[in-house]
């Protein structure tokens, strides 16, 4: 492997490490907590969540792994369709589909609707309403997306240990 390659492969490693342990976190002590706010809080907290989340840092890691693992598994292809190649190639579709689509297809179009949820100007009703609309499914689409990234990572370090075939 040569030096570039092996620069990708790091970062590849870096980054697809960050964002499976940022959304095991958040399943596992984020959103536990947050369950446990009243109505209002919980919305509150999401719609603060949300805009937090939107840095340079984020979103470095998110878009650029997008970039990195398919680049990543260019740069190990040898001309072979190897266990190795075929294990980075699955890394990087479990990443786009199950984190990166189901992000925007899922998570996002939630996060919109929230954000735009006035809750100065509504009744408890309407509020508890929107709890009931958001935190369900943006829950299970949350879990499917962890479960894609910590899939994407396992697939990327097996890659990684396994000798070249």
């Amino acid at each position: 492997m040569n030096t570039f390659a092996s620069i990708i492969h790091i970062l590849t490693l870096l980054t697809t490490a960050l964002m499976a342990g940022l959304f095991f976190s958040y399943s596992f002590s984020v959103n536990s907590g947050l369950s446990q706010l009243n109505d209002s809080a919980y919305l509150l907290a999401m719609q603060s969540i949300n805009k937090a989340i939107l840095n340079p840092v984020f979103f470095i890691c998110f878009f650029g792994t997008v970039v990195l693992l398919p680049l990543n598994a260019y740069l190990q292809y040898d001309g072979r369709l190897t266990i190795n190649f075929s294990l980075y190639g699955l890394s990087a579709a479990f990443y786009i589909i199950g984190l990166f689509g189901v992000t925007i297809l899922g998570n996002v179009p939630l996060n919109d609707t929230l954000e735009a949820f006035d809750l100065g100007n509504v009744s408890q009703e309407a509020i508890k309403a929107m709890r009931e609309t958001f935190e369900d499914p943006w829950n299970k689409w949350h879990s499917i997306r962890t479960i894609a990234v910590i899939i994407s990572f396992s697939l990327l370090s097996i890659a990684t240990v396994l000798p070249k075939r």
